[in-house]
């Protein structure tokens, strides 16, 4: 199907941006890399009579770690995230779920912030910063806010966002010490959405116990989700076989998978037992 006939602007500023999103209230759309927006609007899912084009907005696309934090500009591309120096070293689980992104053509113009933003669970960050206790930096005329991952995702394809803000920033608390992170999903084919996938944090202190757990679920829940009674049970933890293999059951027991042509319920749990316990022990092979 072809999109309804829509204006387009593609403002030079952030302050030009936030104008016309309060100019033309909730007709606007922004367009970032556009690869979730624009297939919603070709089959009439959405029909916004206005796109916010914002990739001529400079200072929006970088990768940094700064005051404690590794910071993430909205617009940097997939394929920033692949190539960067500072990602490979210390946060694989970028490079893990950026290669599972679709195609080399979107990934090289889709954008983590887009991706987040969409506020779509079927999407691979939203469950990594849920891994990783990112927070999410929203600006408006008003001044900008932080919100945390876990106070982002409202609903189906609603998120903290409101109307004239747009989200400019992903931070994550720096990597330190023994630290490792992981992703996989199980799709299809390649490119396809997740049948299940998960992402996994893990920090361990000098004598081998868990300090840190974060794991994050693909697909398998209206919004995007933790599985917090399996990181709650691998804090103070060796991280051992049973240890992982208890959060691993946790995470298929607490999912709530919807019967698709994908799969069914048992089987996506069953994906997500599996690969959780898979992402656990490469996180932990990586911290140490």
């Amino acid at each position: 199907m072809i999109a309804e006939d829509f204006n387009y602007d593609a403002p030079s500023s952030l302050a030009d941006a936030f104008a016309l999103l309060h100019q033309y209230g909730d007709d606007a759309k922004i367009l970032a890399g556009g690869h979730s927006l624009i297939p919603m609007m070709k089959l009439r899912f959405a029909a916004p009579t206005h796109l916010i084009d914002i990739n001529n907005i400079p200072g929006l696309s970088y990768i940094k770690e700064e005051d404690g934090f590794l910071k993430i500009g909205a617009m940097t591309r997939e394929v920033d995230l692949e190539e960067s120096d500072i990602i490979e070293a210390k946060y694989q689980i970028f490079t893990d779920a950026s290669k599972l992104i679709a195609d080399p053509q979107v990934r090289n113009w889709g954008t983590i912030g887009g991706n987040i933003a969409h506020g779509d669970a079927a999407n691979d960050h939203p469950a990594v910063m849920m891994a990783l206790d990112a927070e999410v930096e929203i600006s408006g005329q008003e001044g900008k806010r932080t919100v945390s991952i876990n106070e982002f995702f409202h609903g189906f394809y609603t998120t903290a966002i409101q109307h004239g803000e747009i989200l400019t920033e992903i931070r994550i608390p720096a990597a330190s010490g023994r630290f490792g992170s992981a992703y996989h999903k199980a799709e299809r084919k390649v490119g396809d959405y997740a049948t299940a996938g998960v992402a996994a944090v893990v920090r361990i202190d000098e004598s081998g116990v868990c300090t840190k757990a974060g794991i994050g679920l693909t697909n398998v829940n209206a919004v995007p989700m933790r599985a917090e009674r399996s990181e709650q049970a691998l804090v103070g933890s060796m991280l051992g076989e049973a240890d992982i293999a208890k959060a691993a059951q946790y995470a298929a027991e607490d999912c709530n998978p919807s019967a698709d042509l994908r799969g069914d319920e048992d089987y996506k749990r069953h994906l997500v037992g599996v690969i959780t316990k898979r992402m656990l022990n490469k996180a932990v092979q990586r911290a140490k």
